[in-house]
């Protein structure tokens, strides 16, 4: 999985070339601890804020932060002195739910191909049902770590937000908005929604929305492209 929360790995170069960071290939794994470090340190804030729009902005500073200065960044090392920050809109608290999940669903199985990550198995355990907004699978990663995975696509998709889609949920790699696990309950706050990896730099591969996680309106909040896109 990927985004902002943990680049992945390339996928083999095919007429695509990009630069390599030789400091995060040489780190033996530490700087991509302290970018996981920092990741599950902003959500923690996240869920325990009073002031949820503030922490919001917490959030985005963070984000901006690892993506201009970490050797881990998904924006190529070349590119980052030109970064300005990724676009977010304004918090808008009309957009956090508090939902349960329905786990009484049947259970069916994706398999995600992701290069030299190989094939990520995922399981359907759930749906959530969002007011005025449609309904959204939840995913149990199902290889290493484990986690629930929650992506969307909505109708902004392709136009102020990336085609393939953004995340909610990703708690294998810190994104954890909250909720109420003995009351199985899930936090959505569509204003963290966040693009891939893949966004930033087509040499990404990213699990995208599948048809369980396609909304019919479209999602205002949360991370946007700018103007010219990203590549």
């Amino acid at each position: 999985m990927s985004g902002f929360l943990e680049p992945p790995r390339r996928l083999p170069s095919v007429g695509h070339t990009a630069a390599v960071d030789q400091a995060a290939v040489d780190d033996h794994g530490l700087t991509l601890l302290d970018w996981r470090r920092r990741v599950f340190g902003v959500y923690a804030t996240v869920r325990s804020a009073a002031d949820t729009a503030q922490a919001h902005g917490e959030w985005r500073a963070t984000r901006d932060d690892l993506f201009a200065r970490h050797p881990q960044s998904p924006i190529a090392a070349e590119r980052r002195n030109a970064f300005a920050g990724l676009p977010v809109a304004v918090y808008d608290p009309a957009w956090r739910f508090e939902l349960s999940v329905e786990t009484n669903v049947e259970r069916s199985r994706l398999e995600i191909p992701t290069g030299t990550d190989g094939v990520v198995p995922f399981e359907r355990v759930g749906v959530v049902r969002i007011p005025d907004v449609g309904q959204l699978d939840v995913w149990a990663l199902r290889s290493y770590g484990g986690g629930l995975f929650v992506p969307l696509r909505d109708r902004t998709a392709g136009h102020s937000t990336y085609g393939g889609g953004r995340y909610l949920i990703d708690t294998a790699k810190g994104a954890d908005l909250g909720g109420d696990t003995e009351g199985g309950t899930l936090v959505l706050d569509f204003n963290f929604a966040y693009h891939p990896s893949c966004a930033y730099d087509a040499g990404w591969a990213c699990p995208l929305a599948p048809p369980g996680n396609v909304l019919g309106v479209e999602v205002p909040v949360g991370e946007q492209l700018p103007a010219d896109g990203w590549y």
